[in-house]
Order: structure tokens, then sequence, then C-alpha cells
């Protein structure tokens, strides 16, 4: 189901959570928007066109210039590991640096309720990375990134490789914590995807950033 106006109305309202302006890279062109406490903004165009870009850039993992503040804040004031806690990026090819599931979360324990919600098993921890599939890797990605309780996250086609059902318990576990405050920017190739989670459109063609007025927030009662 498409976001309700009447919740498209409450995000509009409240004051910017992130707030994006002339964020530019050698390649990406000067991108401003915002994204409000609690809203997602879905982030579609084709391959190649700079959507991974500007979610690390917002990140600040590669060379970019412009203003990002979060509630306010410029991000320059912030340390970098800080911001990356504040603002987390969960790519589409996330990195492992250890041989077994567990060694990658602080509190395997803490993690085990989010682990459980997204359709996986507690003997994960023991697994070896290698033994485990992309759609895994991903769901466990986002445990991950979600234990620090960022305020706003950056989704990088978070369920490319997932059947069905582990979609939809991606998508629900998402809108759980939006209601409780966090701000998503979402990458997906999925239109349908973007009705169900998002409240707003940006588009990327050819490093350029638009936003568009997305047909669900037209038809919805």
């Amino acid at each position: 189901m498409a976001a309700s106006s009447a919740d498209l109305a409450g995000v509009q309202t409240a004051p910017p959570l992130l707030h994006v302006r002339d964020l530019r890279t050698s390649i990406l062109k000067p991108a401003c928007f915002s994204l409000s406490t609690g809203e997602a903004v879905a982030v579609r165009g084709p391959s190649g066109a700079g959507k991974t870009l500007l979610l690390r850039a917002v990140a600040d993992l590669d060379p970019n210039q412009g203003v990002v503040t979060l509630d306010g804040r410029d991000r320059s004031t912030i340390a970098g590991p800080e911001w990356r806690r504040l603002v987390g990026y969960v790519p589409a090819e996330p990195g492992w640096w250890a041989n077994t599931v567990g060694e990658h979360f602080g509190e395997w324990e803490t993690a085990l309720a989010l682990v459980s919600e997204l359709g996986l098993r507690e003997a994960a921890k023991a697994w070896p990375i290698t033994r485990l599939s992309t759609g895994e890797r991903l769901r466990l990605a986002l445990v991950r990134a979600l234990m620090v309780r960022p305020r706003v996250l950056l989704l990088d086609e978070p369920t490319a490789a997932l059947d069905a059902a582990s979609m939809t318990a991606v998508e629900s576990l998402i809108k759980t914590r939006m209601q409780a405050g966090m701000a998503v920017l979402w990458v997906t190739h999925d239109a349908e995807q973007a009705r169900r989670v998002a409240h707003r459109l940006l588009v990327v063609e050819a490093g350029q950033v638009r936003e568009e007025a997305p047909e669900w927030t037209a038809t919805s009662p």
C-alpha cells in the first residue's frame, strides 16, 4: 500500500531532519533535497546514473562538496565515525572483515531480535561468511546498520536479491523504525516497492538529481 496522504502531510510539515544543499562530486551534479523525521524518499534511475554516488556522498565516504546538515548541525562539525553512525549506509555489496557472522556484531544477543525478524536463525552467529547467500548478507548488513540506531538510513537496493517473504520482512522492519522517527533514503529499481515504502521520489539520471511527483501521491486517497 502506498504511503497515506495523512502520513505524507505529517512528514512534509515537519522541519527537515537531513538537509542537503548543492551536494556534488566530480560526477554528481549539485543536488538539493531534504528528509523529514519518519520520511522515506525513494531514489530511482537507470544503472550507472549516480544513485550509489549520491548515497556515498551523503554518507561522506567519497570526496564531495556542498552543505549537509542533520538536525541543523553542519556535517563538517561532526567527526566522520559519528556522522556515519548517525547517517548509516547499507551498500548493495556489504563489506565483511572477519571469518564468521558473529564476529561482525559486538552483541549478538542484542542483534537476535532483528536477525529473527528478518527470517534468519540464531545459529547464523557461527556461520562462515563464505556460506552466506547474497540475500543473507544483505539482511545481516541491515541488522548491523540498525543496531547503532541511525537517525537517517541510506539503503542501496537492500532487497534486490530477496524473495517476496524476505522483502516484506525488510520493508516491515524499516517502516517500524520510521514510525519511531528514522528517515530513509532508499535506492530501488522496483516501482511497486517505491510506492509501498516512500513518501517522495528522487530521480537520478546522468549524475543529475531531481525530485519528481510520484503518481501514488496524486492517486492515493
